[in-house]
Protein backbone atom coordinates (compact mmCIF):
# COMPACT_ATOMS: atom_id res chain seq x y z
CA UNK A 1 0.00 0.00 0.00
CA UNK A 2 1.26 3.58 -0.65
CA UNK A 3 3.17 4.57 2.47
CA UNK A 4 0.91 8.05 2.26
CA UNK A 5 -2.48 6.19 2.41
CA UNK A 6 -0.75 4.11 4.97
CA UNK A 7 0.04 7.47 6.81
CA UNK A 8 -3.22 9.15 5.89
CA UNK A 9 -4.96 5.63 7.87
CA UNK A 10 -3.23 6.82 11.24
CA UNK A 11 -3.84 8.52 14.38
CA UNK A 12 -0.44 10.86 13.74
CA UNK A 13 -1.82 11.59 10.72
CA UNK A 14 -5.09 13.00 12.35
CA UNK A 15 -2.86 15.15 15.10
CA UNK A 16 0.04 16.39 12.47
CA UNK A 17 -2.48 17.50 10.09
CA UNK A 18 -4.92 19.04 12.17
CA UNK A 19 -1.80 20.87 13.74
CA UNK A 20 -1.50 22.81 10.57
CA UNK A 21 -4.71 24.29 10.18
CA UNK A 22 -4.27 25.08 13.88
CA UNK A 23 -0.79 26.60 12.70
CA UNK A 24 -2.81 28.57 10.26
CA UNK A 25 -5.30 29.48 12.39
CA UNK A 26 -2.83 31.49 14.90
CA UNK A 27 -1.80 33.33 11.61
CA UNK A 28 -5.21 34.41 11.07
CA UNK A 29 -5.34 32.67 7.79
CA UNK A 30 -8.95 30.74 8.42
CA UNK A 31 -12.42 31.35 9.46
CA UNK A 32 -11.47 31.40 13.45
CA UNK A 33 -9.92 33.23 15.85
CA UNK A 34 -8.47 31.13 19.20
CA UNK A 35 -8.68 32.32 22.89
CA UNK A 36 -6.51 30.10 24.12
CA UNK A 37 -6.22 32.38 27.50
CA UNK A 38 -9.59 31.02 28.14
CA UNK A 39 -8.06 27.21 28.12
CA UNK A 40 -7.75 26.98 32.28
CA UNK A 41 -11.04 27.56 32.61
CA UNK A 42 -12.59 25.33 30.15
CA UNK A 43 -10.81 22.77 31.25
CA UNK A 44 -12.37 23.95 34.91
CA UNK A 45 -15.61 23.59 33.83
CA UNK A 46 -14.54 19.79 31.48
CA UNK A 47 -13.39 18.74 34.81
CA UNK A 48 -16.49 19.82 37.17
CA UNK A 49 -18.54 17.68 34.73
CA UNK A 50 -16.29 14.78 35.33
CA UNK A 51 -16.16 15.04 38.96
CA UNK A 52 -20.16 15.36 38.50
CA UNK A 53 -20.43 12.29 36.35
CA UNK A 54 -17.97 9.82 37.92
CA UNK A 55 -17.19 11.23 41.58
CA UNK A 56 -14.89 8.04 41.75
CA UNK A 57 -12.83 9.03 38.76
CA UNK A 58 -13.29 4.99 37.43
CA UNK A 59 -14.39 5.84 34.01
CA UNK A 60 -14.77 3.94 31.04
CA UNK A 61 -13.70 4.51 27.71
CA UNK A 62 -15.99 7.54 25.56
CA UNK A 63 -17.94 4.38 23.57
CA UNK A 64 -22.01 3.51 22.29
CA UNK A 65 -21.64 1.31 25.30
CA UNK A 66 -22.95 3.80 27.98
CA UNK A 67 -25.81 5.13 25.58
CA UNK A 68 -27.12 1.93 25.90
CA UNK A 69 -27.75 1.97 29.85
CA UNK A 70 -29.44 5.63 29.33
CA UNK A 71 -32.49 5.36 31.51
CA UNK A 72 -30.69 3.86 34.09
CA UNK A 73 -31.72 0.43 32.63
CA UNK A 74 -29.03 -2.43 32.29
CA UNK A 75 -29.76 -2.94 28.94
CA UNK A 76 -26.15 -4.63 28.66
CA UNK A 77 -27.02 -7.28 31.53
CA UNK A 78 -29.89 -8.13 29.87
CA UNK A 79 -27.67 -8.94 26.61
CA UNK A 80 -25.34 -10.79 29.21
CA UNK A 81 -28.16 -13.33 30.70
CA UNK A 82 -28.64 -14.02 26.94
CA UNK A 83 -25.31 -14.96 25.90
CA UNK A 84 -24.57 -16.70 29.42
CA UNK A 85 -23.89 -20.07 27.71
CA UNK A 86 -21.87 -19.28 25.15
CA UNK A 87 -17.86 -19.37 24.89
CA UNK A 88 -16.09 -16.10 25.38
CA UNK A 89 -15.19 -15.16 22.04
CA UNK A 90 -18.31 -16.05 20.68
CA UNK A 91 -19.58 -13.65 22.96
CA UNK A 92 -17.76 -10.97 21.68
CA UNK A 93 -18.72 -11.79 18.42
CA UNK A 94 -22.51 -11.45 18.90
CA UNK A 95 -21.51 -7.89 21.23
CA UNK A 96 -19.36 -7.05 18.19
CA UNK A 97 -22.27 -7.43 15.58
CA UNK A 98 -24.24 -4.96 18.20
CA UNK A 99 -21.71 -2.15 18.66
CA UNK A 100 -20.82 -1.91 15.21
CA UNK A 101 -23.99 -1.91 13.28
CA UNK A 102 -25.52 0.86 16.10
CA UNK A 103 -21.92 3.05 15.64
CA UNK A 104 -23.49 3.24 12.07
CA UNK A 105 -26.77 4.24 12.77
CA UNK A 106 -25.31 7.11 15.33
CA UNK A 107 -24.71 9.98 13.03
CA UNK A 108 -26.38 12.95 14.66
CA UNK A 109 -30.15 12.62 14.81
CA UNK A 110 -32.05 16.21 14.50
CA UNK A 111 -33.16 18.01 17.25
CA UNK A 112 -36.98 16.91 17.22
CA UNK A 113 -36.53 13.17 17.16
CA UNK A 114 -36.90 10.75 19.91
CA UNK A 115 -37.61 7.23 20.47
CA UNK A 116 -40.05 5.87 22.74
CA UNK A 117 -39.20 2.75 24.92
CA UNK A 118 -42.17 1.86 27.33
CA UNK A 119 -43.59 5.28 27.76
CA UNK A 120 -39.98 6.82 28.13
CA UNK A 121 -38.89 9.15 25.50
CA UNK A 122 -34.85 9.08 24.60
CA UNK A 123 -33.52 11.54 21.66
CA UNK A 124 -30.28 12.47 20.12
CA UNK A 125 -27.12 9.58 20.66
CA UNK A 126 -28.93 8.14 23.78
CA UNK A 127 -32.40 7.53 21.60
CA UNK A 128 -30.50 6.38 18.69
CA UNK A 129 -28.84 3.48 20.83
CA UNK A 130 -31.65 2.72 22.67
CA UNK A 131 -33.56 2.25 18.84
CA UNK A 132 -30.37 0.17 17.53
CA UNK A 133 -30.05 -2.23 20.53
CA UNK A 134 -33.73 -3.25 19.90
CA UNK A 135 -33.64 -3.48 16.51
CA UNK A 136 -30.44 -5.94 17.10
CA UNK A 137 -32.01 -7.50 20.09
CA UNK A 138 -35.18 -7.81 17.45
CA UNK A 139 -33.37 -9.87 15.35
CA UNK A 140 -33.24 -7.26 12.33
CA UNK A 141 -29.62 -7.53 11.50
CA UNK A 142 -29.80 -11.96 11.50
CA UNK A 143 -31.34 -14.30 8.77
CA UNK A 144 -31.09 -17.26 11.71
CA UNK A 145 -30.46 -15.79 14.83
CA UNK A 146 -31.60 -13.08 16.73
CA UNK A 147 -28.42 -12.16 17.79
CA UNK A 148 -26.08 -11.59 15.09
CA UNK A 149 -25.70 -9.71 12.24
CA UNK A 150 -24.74 -11.01 9.09
CA UNK A 151 -23.79 -9.85 5.58
CA UNK A 152 -26.70 -11.13 3.73
CA UNK A 153 -29.24 -9.62 6.01
CA UNK A 154 -27.38 -6.59 6.01
CA UNK A 155 -26.91 -5.73 2.31
CA UNK A 156 -31.31 -5.81 2.35
CA UNK A 157 -31.60 -3.32 4.77
CA UNK A 158 -34.00 -0.15 3.31
CA UNK A 159 -34.32 3.03 4.77
CA UNK A 160 -37.84 1.81 5.43
CA UNK A 161 -36.50 -0.60 8.14
CA UNK A 162 -34.71 2.08 9.64
CA UNK A 163 -38.07 4.24 9.89
CA UNK A 164 -39.92 1.58 11.14
CA UNK A 165 -37.45 0.06 14.12
CA UNK A 166 -36.40 3.70 14.68
CA UNK A 167 -40.16 5.12 15.06
CA UNK A 168 -40.00 7.51 12.54
CA UNK A 169 -43.03 9.58 10.80
CA UNK A 170 -43.93 12.88 9.75
CA UNK A 171 -44.01 14.30 13.35
CA UNK A 172 -41.00 12.33 14.74
CA UNK A 173 -38.19 12.64 11.15
CA UNK A 174 -34.95 11.46 11.61
CA UNK A 175 -31.98 13.07 9.38
CA UNK A 176 -30.52 10.98 7.12
CA UNK A 177 -32.02 7.70 7.31
CA UNK A 178 -31.09 6.52 3.43
CA UNK A 179 -27.65 7.40 4.37
CA UNK A 180 -27.56 5.26 7.55
CA UNK A 181 -29.39 2.58 5.69
CA UNK A 182 -26.91 2.71 2.77
CA UNK A 183 -24.21 2.52 5.45
CA UNK A 184 -25.54 -0.94 6.71
CA UNK A 185 -26.18 -2.17 3.31
CA UNK A 186 -22.52 -1.04 2.48
CA UNK A 187 -21.21 -2.70 5.53
CA UNK A 188 -23.15 -6.31 4.26
CA UNK A 189 -21.37 -5.72 0.93
CA UNK A 190 -17.90 -5.08 2.47
CA UNK A 191 -17.92 -8.15 4.95
CA UNK A 192 -19.02 -10.35 1.92
CA UNK A 193 -16.02 -9.32 0.04
CA UNK A 194 -13.70 -10.16 2.49
CA UNK A 195 -13.95 -14.26 3.65
CA UNK A 196 -10.47 -14.33 4.70
CA UNK A 197 -11.55 -11.66 7.50
CA UNK A 198 -15.29 -12.46 8.36
CA UNK A 199 -14.95 -15.86 7.63
CA UNK A 200 -18.57 -16.21 8.72
CA UNK A 201 -20.12 -13.13 7.24
CA UNK A 202 -20.20 -11.26 10.80
CA UNK A 203 -18.82 -7.91 11.57
CA UNK A 204 -18.14 -9.77 14.92
CA UNK A 205 -15.73 -11.40 12.90
CA UNK A 206 -13.37 -8.75 13.28
CA UNK A 207 -12.02 -10.21 17.21
CA UNK A 208 -11.00 -13.53 14.88
CA UNK A 209 -8.90 -11.79 12.85
CA UNK A 210 -7.41 -9.58 15.52
CA UNK A 211 -6.26 -12.72 17.37
CA UNK A 212 -5.07 -14.21 14.08
CA UNK A 213 -3.02 -11.45 12.86
CA UNK A 214 -1.74 -9.65 16.42
CA UNK A 215 -2.46 -12.45 18.96
CA UNK A 216 -4.07 -12.15 22.61
CA UNK A 217 -2.38 -8.44 23.13
CA UNK A 218 -2.62 -5.58 20.98
CA UNK A 219 -2.32 -1.84 20.72
CA UNK A 220 -5.27 0.03 20.16
CA UNK A 221 -4.08 1.68 17.35
CA UNK A 222 -3.71 -1.96 15.67
CA UNK A 223 -7.35 -2.14 15.96
CA UNK A 224 -7.97 1.42 14.52
CA UNK A 225 -6.25 0.04 11.17
CA UNK A 226 -7.82 -3.20 10.96
CA UNK A 227 -11.15 -1.05 11.20
CA UNK A 228 -9.70 1.67 8.75
CA UNK A 229 -8.21 -0.75 6.71
CA UNK A 230 -10.68 -3.43 6.88
CA UNK A 231 -14.22 -1.68 6.96
CA UNK A 232 -12.66 1.46 4.80
CA UNK A 233 -15.21 0.67 1.97
CA UNK A 234 -18.31 0.96 3.76
CA UNK A 235 -18.14 5.10 3.68
CA UNK A 236 -19.86 7.08 0.63
CA UNK A 237 -16.92 7.29 -1.86
CA UNK A 238 -15.12 10.92 -1.21
CA UNK A 239 -11.57 10.61 -1.81
CA UNK A 240 -10.05 7.53 -3.42
CA UNK A 241 -6.29 7.17 -3.85
CA UNK A 242 -5.01 3.82 -5.39
CA UNK A 243 -8.39 2.38 -5.09
CA UNK A 244 -8.31 3.27 -1.53
CA UNK A 245 -11.43 5.10 0.08
CA UNK A 246 -9.97 7.43 2.32
CA UNK A 247 -13.35 7.77 4.38
CA UNK A 248 -13.78 10.84 6.84
CA UNK A 249 -10.61 12.96 4.91
CA UNK A 250 -10.90 16.07 3.19
CA UNK A 251 -8.94 18.52 1.27
CA UNK A 252 -8.14 21.79 2.62
CA UNK A 253 -7.29 24.38 0.04
CA UNK A 254 -4.85 25.82 2.65
CA UNK A 255 -2.44 22.87 2.43
CA UNK A 256 -2.50 22.38 -1.32
CA UNK A 257 -4.63 21.44 -4.79
CA UNK A 258 -6.94 18.64 -4.65
CA UNK A 259 -5.10 16.34 -6.14
CA UNK A 260 -1.82 16.73 -3.83
CA UNK A 261 -2.15 14.20 -0.54
CA UNK A 262 -0.56 17.10 1.54
CA UNK A 263 -3.87 18.98 1.65
CA UNK A 264 -5.91 16.29 2.83
CA UNK A 265 -7.36 16.30 6.54
CA UNK A 266 -8.05 13.17 7.88
CA UNK A 267 -10.39 12.87 11.22
CA UNK A 268 -12.08 9.17 11.13
CA UNK A 269 -14.67 9.92 13.76
CA UNK A 270 -16.68 7.33 13.58
CA UNK A 271 -13.54 4.81 12.83
CA UNK A 272 -12.27 5.88 15.80
CA UNK A 273 -15.76 6.00 17.88
CA UNK A 274 -16.29 2.29 16.56
CA UNK A 275 -12.41 1.40 17.66
CA UNK A 276 -13.38 3.11 20.97
CA UNK A 277 -16.77 0.99 21.39
CA UNK A 278 -14.66 -2.33 20.29
CA UNK A 279 -12.30 -2.23 23.02
CA UNK A 280 -14.71 -3.30 25.77
CA UNK A 281 -16.13 -6.56 24.28
CA UNK A 282 -12.95 -7.42 23.33
CA UNK A 283 -11.15 -7.72 26.74
CA UNK A 284 -14.16 -9.03 28.12
CA UNK A 285 -13.03 -12.19 25.79
CA UNK A 286 -9.57 -12.21 27.08
CA UNK A 287 -7.62 -10.09 24.87
CA UNK A 288 -5.36 -6.97 26.12
CA UNK A 289 -5.80 -3.55 24.22
CA UNK A 290 -3.19 -1.20 25.30
CA UNK A 291 -1.85 2.46 24.03
CA UNK A 292 -5.13 4.00 23.73
CA UNK A 293 -3.31 7.32 24.78
CA UNK A 294 -2.12 6.93 20.68
CA UNK A 295 -5.87 7.86 19.57
CA UNK A 296 -7.05 10.89 19.06
CA UNK A 297 -10.28 13.06 20.15
CA UNK A 298 -13.59 13.04 18.21
CA UNK A 299 -13.86 15.72 15.75
CA UNK A 300 -17.98 15.62 16.55
CA UNK A 301 -20.43 18.70 17.44
CA UNK A 302 -20.78 17.97 20.88
CA UNK A 303 -17.14 18.38 21.36
CA UNK A 304 -16.77 21.03 18.42
CA UNK A 305 -19.46 22.64 20.44
CA UNK A 306 -17.61 22.86 23.36
CA UNK A 307 -14.64 24.82 22.02
CA UNK A 308 -17.14 27.74 20.56
CA UNK A 309 -19.79 27.97 22.81
CA UNK A 310 -17.13 28.41 25.89
CA UNK A 311 -15.47 31.35 23.70
CA UNK A 312 -12.74 29.10 23.14
CA UNK A 313 -12.33 29.53 19.81
CA UNK A 314 -14.89 31.96 17.52
CA UNK A 315 -15.50 32.66 14.17
CA UNK A 316 -14.35 35.75 12.19
CA UNK A 317 -17.22 36.74 10.36
CA UNK A 318 -20.94 35.63 12.80
CA UNK A 319 -22.60 35.29 9.75
CA UNK A 320 -21.80 31.99 8.87
CA UNK A 321 -23.85 30.93 11.88
CA UNK A 322 -27.04 31.37 9.93
CA UNK A 323 -26.09 29.07 7.22
CA UNK A 324 -25.99 25.51 6.98
CA UNK A 325 -22.37 23.90 6.01
CA UNK A 326 -21.70 20.69 4.61
CA UNK A 327 -19.04 18.50 5.79
CA UNK A 328 -16.55 19.15 2.76
CA UNK A 329 -16.80 23.51 3.63
CA UNK A 330 -13.14 24.99 4.73
CA UNK A 331 -15.66 26.16 7.97
CA UNK A 332 -16.44 22.70 9.27
CA UNK A 333 -12.81 21.15 7.75
CA UNK A 334 -11.46 24.38 10.49
CA UNK A 335 -14.01 23.80 13.13
CA UNK A 336 -12.83 19.78 13.25
CA UNK A 337 -9.26 20.24 13.07
CA UNK A 338 -9.51 23.08 15.94
CA UNK A 339 -11.25 20.19 17.89
CA UNK A 340 -8.79 17.25 17.54
CA UNK A 341 -6.05 20.39 18.81
CA UNK A 342 -7.97 21.46 21.53
CA UNK A 343 -9.14 18.26 22.50
CA UNK A 344 -5.64 17.27 23.26
CA UNK A 345 -4.74 20.88 25.59
CA UNK A 346 -7.99 20.44 27.22
CA UNK A 347 -7.12 16.87 28.11
CA UNK A 348 -3.54 17.67 29.01
CA UNK A 349 -4.25 20.39 32.16
CA UNK A 350 -7.08 17.64 33.07
CA UNK A 351 -4.70 15.19 33.74
CA UNK A 352 -2.14 18.07 35.41
CA UNK A 353 -4.67 18.64 37.98
CA UNK A 354 -5.73 14.97 38.52
CA UNK A 355 -2.37 13.68 38.96
CA UNK A 356 -2.94 10.89 35.65
CA UNK A 357 -0.69 9.67 32.83
CA UNK A 358 -1.83 9.56 29.34
CA UNK A 359 -1.53 5.79 29.20
CA UNK A 360 -3.64 5.95 32.98
CA UNK A 361 -6.21 8.65 31.25
CA UNK A 362 -6.40 8.54 27.62
CA UNK A 363 -8.50 11.02 25.68
CA UNK A 364 -11.20 8.17 25.30
CA UNK A 365 -11.49 8.45 29.16
CA UNK A 366 -11.25 12.56 29.18
CA UNK A 367 -14.16 12.50 26.03
CA UNK A 368 -16.33 10.14 28.27
CA UNK A 369 -15.54 12.06 31.98
CA UNK A 370 -16.35 15.30 30.77
CA UNK A 371 -15.56 16.98 27.42
CA UNK A 372 -18.51 15.24 25.26
CA UNK A 373 -21.01 15.93 28.66
CA UNK A 374 -19.26 19.02 28.60
CA UNK A 375 -20.17 20.25 25.51
CA UNK A 376 -24.02 19.04 25.51
CA UNK A 377 -24.43 21.13 28.62
CA UNK A 378 -22.79 24.44 27.10
CA UNK A 379 -24.98 23.64 23.92
CA UNK A 380 -28.15 23.41 26.45
CA UNK A 381 -27.23 26.96 28.51
CA UNK A 382 -26.83 28.44 24.89
CA UNK A 383 -29.71 26.96 23.08
CA UNK A 384 -33.16 25.14 24.54
CA UNK A 385 -33.24 22.35 21.91
CA UNK A 386 -28.86 21.57 22.47
CA UNK A 387 -28.16 21.94 18.89
CA UNK A 388 -24.62 22.05 17.65
CA UNK A 389 -23.68 26.10 17.60
CA UNK A 390 -22.78 25.77 13.78
CA UNK A 391 -25.66 24.54 11.51
CA UNK A 392 -24.55 21.21 10.13
CA UNK A 393 -25.78 20.08 6.38
CA UNK A 394 -24.92 16.12 7.40
CA UNK A 395 -25.81 13.09 5.55
CA UNK A 396 -25.76 10.81 8.32
CA UNK A 397 -22.43 9.51 7.71
CA UNK A 398 -20.29 11.94 9.22
CA UNK A 399 -21.95 13.36 12.25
Amino acid sequence: MNEQITYLLSAAAIRERTNKLYELTKEGKTNFELHEEKLPEVASYVLDVIKDNYPTLEIPFHSRWGHFQVGSIDRNSKLDEKLSSVDPIEKARTKLDLVITSVLLDAGAGPTWSFDEDGTKFNRSEGLGVASWHMFMNGAFSSSDALKADATTLQSITGSDIEKAFQVSDSNPLVGVDGRASLLCALGKCIASKPEVFKDGRPGNIIDHMIATKGMKFEAEDLLKAVLYNFGDIWPSRINVDGINLGDVWNHPLLGEKDDLNSLVPFHKLSQWLTYSLVEPIEEAGVVVHSASKMTGLAEYRNGGLLIDTGLISLRDNSLMDVAHKPDSNVIIEWRALTIVMLDKIADIVRDTLGFSNEDFPLAKVLEGGTWWAGRKAAKAKREDSSPPLKLDSDGTVF
